[in-house]
């Protein structure tokens, strides 16, 4: 429980950076879409030096202001699970510019066509994480040091990782040798203009979570269990999509620095069939092996018959919504059509997500369940407002130059 409270506060981050990754991602493929290849480069250069300085900024912020986070933001928690996440967030704060970097890098290379790169290293990364947590929490009994700690260790090893490769010789897009720490106000410009808006949105959102969560922790222990379990399983029950989505962002945006926003639509409608064919295939492996899972989890009985309603409900709008409320939303980004996207977002997740769970979870006392079913009428709204906006051809209007 007390890792799972931390997490939201360092996912609010990992989103933060990962929408001013997909900033220099957009302005990077719009830039190869007209063939400009220097600008593209320099685009990445200023990506990654911003990104560095201003992780580290947060880095510092986060442990000025842990003791309010963990007293303020938590809300009233048992002794242990605050033990717990004091110890979490302490060790694993340090981790969040190499986190920051990773993910810089990642777009960078999915930029370039070449997701392997990312992939194969987030694989390392994730089986040093596993095989550390098994070493240090099961061997050197460290408890929840053990899972921080080998947590921050993977995030190093990836963040540096990343940068040696960006510095191979022959990319298309990489770090420029000797690397120059001067700031090119008009690139980060360009690079904002796509990244804030967009890290706002997914920061509102993440924030969002944070806030009910003082009142999923009202709820009880079983709630905030059954809400940390149901968060890992929803994450793979919508992974297709958060990959795949990934793609409209490099190939839409190729398409709109050349100007051919016909081509761009075409990927984007079969792109989305993709998405909701893979979420399908998922979401019935998950259900089908969802016993195992809260077996080895070890939860209460009431944590487990909260976590089966979490689990289904979210299954069930995944399939239906889930492609079209977020997937959708990058052929806009891709567009520098990023206000649209940022304005309804965030009022739709402050009119629906936090107010229909407080009106479902706490009014009508249908506690953490409530919550979950909340932020799926964010979804639907999200996914009417975001398929007016396609429809349409208001987005079709901005490219970097």
């Amino acid at each position: 429980s007390g890792v799972s409270l931390v997490d939201n506060i360092f996912i609010l981050l990992i989103y933060l950076f990962a929408a001013l990754a997909t900033g220099g991602a957009v302005v990077a493929g719009q830039y190869l879409g007209q063939n400009n290849r220097e600008k593209a480069r320099a685009s990445v250069n200023q990506l990654i030096l911003f990104t560095a300085l201003f992780s580290i900024f947060i880095t510092v912020l986060i442990y000025l202001a842990r003791s309010f986070i963990l007293h303020n933001v938590f809300g009233h928690i048992e002794a242990d699970v605050m033990e717990a996440a004091k110890i979490y967030l302490v060790v694993v704060s340090a981790s969040i510019p190499f986190i920051a970097l990773y993910n810089a890098g990642a777009a960078v290379f999915r930029s370039m066509g070449n997701s392997k790169v990312p992939m194969y290293l987030s694989f390392l990364m994730n089986t040093i994480n596993i095989c550390g947590n098994a070493l240090l929490i099961f061997g050197f009994h460290m408890g929840v040091a053990g899972a921080a700690v080998s947590t921050l260790v993977s995030r190093i090893i990836a963040g540096v990782g990343i940068l040696i490769l960006l510095r191979a010789p022959g990319l298309v897009l990489g770090l420029d040798k000797p690397f120059s720490f001067r700031l090119d106000g008009a690139m980060l410009k360009k690079i904002a203009y796509i990244g804030v808006p967009n890290g706002l949105e997914n920061g509102m959102f993440q924030l969002g979570k944070i806030l009910v969560l003082s009142m999923i922790a009202s709820f009880g222990t079983a709630s905030i269990a059954a809400n940390a379990v149901g968060n890992i399983l929803s994450t793979f029950q919508v992974l297709p999509g958060m990959s795949v989505s990934m793609a409209i962002i490099t190939v839409c945006s190729r398409c709109v620095g050349a100007g051919d926003y016909d081509m761009a639509r075409y990927y984007t409608r079969k792109i989305l069939k993709l998405i909701h064919v893979m979420i399908i295939v998922f979401n019935i492996v998950i259900l089908a092996a969802m016993p195992l899972v809260l077996y080895l989890y070890n939860l209460s009985d009431e944590a487990v018959m909260l976590t089966k309603q979490i689990v289904w409900w979210h299954a069930v709008c995944a399939v239906l919504i889930w492609p079209e409320a977020f997937s959708l939303a990058n052929t806009l980004r891709a567009a520098s059509d990023v206000k649209y996207c940022m304005v309804w977002s965030v009022i739709s997740m402050w009119v629906f997500r936090i107010g229909f769970s407080w009106l479902l979870g706490v009014k009508m006392q249908m506690g953490v369940f409530g919550v979950w079913v909340a932020m799926t009428i964010d979804w639907l709204v999200r996914a009417i407002l975001f398929i007016i906006r396609y429809r349409g051809t208001k987005w079709q209007h901005a490219m970097v130059k």
